[in-house]
């Protein structure tokens, strides 16, 4: 066996030293200190297998782990929550570990299964995201097989998405509600931007618009400043805490106590689109990398579709 306990107890170590073919194989990895003997072991005959299918001229069989090191070490740091990432990944490790590629969508499949009684379905798999996403990395920027790991991943319906939206009257009710002026301010700058808390305190302002130079998708974004938020651009914004505290108190003090902050980004959408705003348009301005994300909110733009569907058979003018 090449598993034994660090001397301190704090988990497994893997270490393998053979001589095969005539060739020295040698390498030494600490383990996961969340893994029992069985799961140590499971990892022992795994990786020895492949060692000694790499010093035998067999063509290398990337694993999993392999890919998850990668893009915890290059792609990870730049991503917002990378910290995140990590902590997800982890928790998924005993699934993954000394598993080759070619075996991610057994894994998810095995994770989905495990899981479908203690976890949300959105839960597991925004967790299964960040393995597909790592596997990804390791097929694209290292080789890591011939073809996307990840193309035959079935992942969990999710059918719980939120349709919750305030329209400009009950937003101005809310603003005027808030006992604070800061987060009144935030309130009515997310409504007229569609901006996260976490954008609007990171934004700057140039000339006439919001710059994101971080956003979700990793890409920058300009968004343009409303007329009338523009006299609320002085202000410091409060922290997340603070700011959570009185929007809580004055959603309860309108008559809305499931309101979240975030669903002031989804109203914005919802007010442009009734507005005879392009679903292209709306996608741009909250940073939507996919139309996916954007087609949610598809269904209050009946007004322009209603338009769109009379102009059938009419002659052009």
């Amino acid at each position: 066996m090449s598993i034994y306990r660090d001397p301190q107890g704090s988990c497994w170590v893997f270490e393998f030293d053979r001589r095969i073919n005539g060739q020295r194989v040698r390498t030494r990895r600490r383990l996961p200190s969340t893994w029992n003997r069985t799961q140590a072991d499971a990892f022992d005959r795994r990786e020895s297998a492949r060692l000694y299918g790499i010093a035998t001229g067999e063509r290398e069989r990337f694993s999993l782990d392999q890919a998850v090191a990668r893009y915890l070490t290059e792609r990870a740091p730049a991503l917002k929550h990378g910290l995140g990432v990590a902590r997800e990944l982890d928790l998924l490790s005993p699934y993954f570990t000394g598993r080759p590629m070619d075996d991610l969508p057994d894994v998810c499949a095995k994770y989905t299964a495990d899981h479908r009684s203690a976890l949300a379905p959105a839960t597991i798999r925004n967790r299964l995201r960040y393995l597909t996403a790592a596997a990804r990395w390791g097929w694209k920027h290292h080789n890591m097989g011939e073809s996307d790991p990840a193309a035959r991943v079935v992942m969990p319906a999710v059918s719980n998405e939120r349709q919750v939206y305030v329209d400009r009257a009950q937003m101005l009710a809310l603003a005027r509600a808030c006992r604070q002026w800061e987060t009144r301010a935030m309130i009515r700058v997310a409504f007229y931007s569609g901006m996260r808390y976490s954008e609007i305190v990171a934004a700057d302002v140039t000339g006439g618009h919001f710059l994101l130079q971080d956003t979700k998708n990793g890409e920058p974004r300009i968004v343009p400043i409303h007329p009338r938020i523009r006299p609320l651009l002085g202000y410091v914004w409060p922290e997340h805490e603070t700011m959570s505290y009185w929007f809580r108190r004055a959603r309860e003090a309108v008559g809305m106590p499931g309101l979240r902050f975030h669903d002031l980004r989804h109203s914005t959408a919802s007010a442009m689109l009734n507005a005879g705003v392009p679903l292209f348009t709306v996608g741009a301005v909250l940073g939507h990398k996919s139309h996916a994300s954007t087609k949610r909110y598809a269904h209050h733009a009946t007004a322009a579709l209603t338009a769109a569907v009379g102009k059938i058979g009419r002659k052009a003018g």
